[in-house]
């Protein structure tokens, strides 16, 4: 393996399922690795055993195949990686740069508590760093179970470059004593971090700009293993569009949903790659390809992102009105035979389908809108909202607008759209209605609502029977206001 080849990983910790935040990070790696002709490696980060959730895992393997975000090796997990990480912390108590340390939680949690009253920041006290022999021998005869500290330098600094932000310089009397190795034998992050990115030869690090503070540790921790360390590249932030940060609240939530709320993943790769990398001021819009050709740190910026949902919204509906009619078809079927109304029959007719989704696919903004836009297509009674029946007219007219057009619809053999609008646009003077009112009150007796595909079309598509069947029902109701 060559030492030279751009490697980068995807490393989330299975403590919860994959939110906007960690899956632009992989993406940005992933693209990192494509436009280099590297490697992208997933590594599931699993050593917190108590906050682990049960098929977080599968979420995350889920998520990047949804996405086409493809692995070039692993999962590789932690948790089956523990005698490396172990023999490491060995290493260095036998060196000299960590020591164990025999403080209970609850005396940790007593000088937190000290430190912010004095409003310190809170960081170990150092108490167990020089111990002697003797002590350490009375503590593990008590029966208490260490944990490994790194022994971090008190005086100087700790320098690193990193590829967004530039030099970024840490005062080390500012960092505590972190913890390598808990008193269950697992690592923490930041030993496991370490050790296994050297160990996969990983020669980029892009991760989140939560982690900037973590990297002095790192870097020292690289220092004293005698270790090349890989560059940094820290990615600004996700923010909501109040400048708070990315929340549930805001829209953000497990990118599956994403999936099952019917967003494409095309568009889904479209819209995170622009949250916080652009190719230029004014392009929108990039294939997978695109991205891949044009992607680099160059571009990223220090500033943080702003997550916008209605511009998502609008992208993935701008991507589903490039889908062929057979496409948009088939991807649809799915969520209708999902969310009809239980009263509807299935299965549903795929030719049926295909007829109905041309009519709305202008007007959909994700595949979840399909059957709200549609359900009246697959309906049999309708129910109504009175007052929209008369909207805009009378009781009177509505009756006399209803019941003409149903002696003129009544004898048409051609169903069709032109016959209909052939018969019923001329109508509309006849009553001494404009098309508008005319046509609305129509629209509300054929599909329940006053905002639909165009008329004539859904008259079309519905069929002889089921158009006089509701305006019919539309006429009784009318009527009933009297």
């Amino acid at each position: 393996m060559s030492h030279s080849e751009i490697r980068v990983r995807f490393a989330p910790s299975p403590t919860g399922y994959p939110h906007l935040g960690n899956i632009r990070t992989a993406l940005f790696n992933w693209l990192f690795a494509r436009h280099h002709d590297g490697k992208f490696i997933l590594r599931i980060e699993d050593t917190d055993v108590a906050r682990k959730v049960a098929g977080a895992v599968e979420n995350i393997t889920e998520s990047l195949k949804w996405l086409g975000l493809d692995w070039d090796e692993g999962p590789y997990f932690q948790s089956q990686r523990l005698p490396q990480y172990q023999e490491i912390a060995r290493k260095l108590v036998d060196q000299g740069h960590a020591y164990l340390c025999y403080c209970s939680p609850q005396r940790l949690e007593e000088m937190r508590r000290e430190q912010m009253r004095r409003k310190q920041p809170p960081k170990y006290d150092r108490r167990c760093r020089e111990l002697t022999g003797q002590q350490r021998a009375r503590l593990e005869a008590s029966g208490v179970t260490p944990v490994v500290r790194f022994k971090t330098p008190l005086e100087e600094e700790t320098s690193f470059h990193d590829l967004i932000r530039g030099k970024v310089t840490f005062q080390n009397d500012t960092l505590d004593d972190f913890i390598l190795l808990k008193s269950d034998s697992y690592p923490t992050y930041h030993l496991a971090n370490v050790v296994d990115d050297h160990l996969m030869v990983i020669s980029h690090v892009l991760r989140a700009d939560e982690w900037l503070s973590s990297t002095p540790r790192h870097i020292l921790l690289y220092q004293v293993l005698d270790w090349q360390p890989p560059q940094f590249a820290h990615l600004p932030m996700i923010l909501g569009p109040d400048k708070a940060k990315l929340s549930k609240r805001h829209g953000a939530t497990n990118i599956i949903d994403y999936q099952r709320q019917g967003y494409l993943p095309e568009a889904m790769i479209n819209f995170l790659s622009l949250l916080g990398w652009s190719l230029d001021d004014k392009t929108e819009f990039l294939s997978r390809e695109e991205l891949v050709k044009h992607f680099t740190l160059e571009r990223v910026g220090k500033t943080a992102a702003i997550f916008n949902k209605d511009k998502l919204d609008w992208m993935n509906g701008v991507y589903l009105r490039k889908l062929t009619p057979e496409q948009f078809a088939s991807q649809s079927t799915l969520f209708l035979q999902r969310d009809l109304p239980p009263s509807v029959k299935h299965p549903l007719d795929n030719s049926y389908i295909s007829t109905i989704t041309p009519l709305i696919q202008e007007r959909a903004k994700t595949l979840g809108d399909v059957p709200r836009l549609a359900d009246f297509f697959f309906l049999g009674d309708l129910e109504y909202d009175q007052s929209l029946l008369i909207k805009g007219t009378d009781t009177a007219s509505a009756t006399k607008a209803i019941e003409t057009s149903l002696e003129r619809l009544k004898p048409l053999e051609a169903w069709n759209t032109a016959s209909l609008e052939d018969i019923l646009r001329p109508l509309a003077t006849e009553l001494g209605l404009t098309t508008s009112k005319f046509f609305g009150l129509l629209r509300v007796a054929i599909t329940g609502r006053t905002a639909s595909p165009p008329l004539f079309q859904t008259m079309a598509v519905l069929g002889k029977e089921r158009c006089l069947k509701r305006l019919n029902k539309a006429l009784h109701e009318i009527k009933m206001q009297n």
